[in-house]
């Protein structure tokens, strides 16, 4: 509903583009700010050695999508045209090289090849520097030197132009490599642009108070506040000085909705940080709320009798002293009976009556507590399987 902007209700409707703005994790005890936001991962070298590569989380991956449609769609048309010019000339560059072949110089005689590149990096191969003879160049520092329009010949004007006193070892392969894209923008005709609407994405997390929220978030606990969204709520994260641009802090854009999802009479629920609850609007959706999933079983009939038994169960529920409605049970169960091997008695047997057994764990008379809720789900014992009690005795 949130990405279509309320012209679907189910994701598979989606198109695959609309899809890409959604994404679903599920916390567990386990899960860590590694995960969510960034950390460090093993990787296997060239030479067979392991070393590590700072790695975005999933979280951090998904808001850098949205931030980067939320910034493309708030720019003027005439920034939009200048990025989409430098995008058109990195990309028809890239198609006119051969990688490991082409060889290109910078202005002090330094050759060197192209090996690989991606959208964030160019790595460069350099057989004559006794040094180190792979570098890796950021690809934006590029692009943003193409969109400025400056004409930069000397690796002082690149320097200046990143607001550094000293000049890096990279700055010399930009400084060539902005000179040899540089060269086709003649190819080009015209700025080519599309306008790019304001897209909203939606991050959903299961399970969200079986993790622990101040563990997974970190920092982003202020940026996710609704009232600190946008470059008021930016922050550096954790391993911002390993990041290419160590300066640029994060932000979460407005375009963004997390939604968590809890099972409030989960045991871990006291786990859940009283800072976040304070961040989020809370929404109870009861059990009845849930009933329209039932049409999914197809058959009008068996619709009928789940809905009939659903409301008797969780009626004689409410009746038990020490439960409430947060004890009652969803549609999400009934569904088990689209299985072919499941019928309303396995249903009882394998999933019902062990989840309500842990539910009066405790109480005065248990038993006749599970004989009460069974024949309410049963609502004529005669008639609905009374052999699965029984067999139990």
């Amino acid at each position: 509903m949130i990405v279509s902007d309320g012209a679907e209700d189910n994701y598979a409707n989606l198109s695959p583009a609309q899809k890409s703005q959604v994404e679903f994790v599920q916390f567990h005890p386990s899960y860590d700010y590694t995960d969510f936001v960034e950390g460090l991962r093993p990787r296997m070298n060239e030479d067979g050695s392991i070393g590590f590569e700072l790695q975005d989380g999933i979280f951090k991956g998904f808001v850098d999508r949205a931030r980067e449609n939320f910034e493309i769609a708030k720019e003027s048309r005439q920034e939009k045209a200048k990025e989409a010019f430098a995008d058109e000339i990195i990309a028809l560059f890239f198609e006119n090289i051969q990688f490991e072949q082409d060889q290109f110089q910078t202005i002090t005689g330094s050759q060197f090849t192209i090996i690989d590149v991606d959208e964030h990096y160019i790595s460069i191969y350099i057989p004559r520097n006794p040094l180190t003879n792979r570098i890796t160049l950021n690809m934006n520092d590029i692009r943003k030197m193409l969109i400025s329009g400056e004409t930069f010949d000397k690796v002082t004007s690149v320097t200046r132009f990143f607001g550094k006193k000293n000049a890096r070892q990279e700055y010399s392969y930009d400084l060539a490599l902005f000179q040899e894209m540089s060269k086709f923008k003649s190819k080009l005709k015209k700025n080519p642009f599309v306008d790019e609407k304001i897209k909203k994405y939606v991050f959903i997390i299961d399970e969200i108070n079986r993790g622990e929220i101040s563990k997974i978030f970190g920092e982003l606990f202020f940026s996710i506040d609704p009232g600190c969204r946008g470059r008021a709520g930016e922050v550096s994260t954790q391993y911002a000085n390993m990041h290419a641009e160590p300066e640029k802090k994060f932000y979460i854009p407005p375009n963004v909705y997390i939604i968590g999802t809890m099972n409030d009479i989960d045991r871990s629920v006291d786990s859940f940080d009283f800072a976040m609850r304070r961040r989020f609007r809370f929404i109870e959706i009861r059990a009845r709320d849930t009933q329209f999933m039932l049409e999914h079983l197809g058959d009008k009939k068996l619709v009928k009798e789940a809905t009939e038994r659903m409301n008797r169960l969780n009626t004689a529920i409410l009746a038990v002293d020490g439960l409430n409605e947060n004890y009652q049970i969803g549609a999400a169960y009934f569904l088990k009976l689209k299985e072919k091997t499941v019928g309303f008695d396995e249903l009882w047997r394998d999933y019902l009556e062990p989840l309500l057994q842990d539910y009066v764990r405790g109480l005065y008379d248990e038993k006749a507590m599970i004989r009460q809720l069974y024949l309410a789900y049963c609502g004529d014992e005669n008639r609905f399987g009374s052999d699965v009690m029984e067999n139990e005795q």
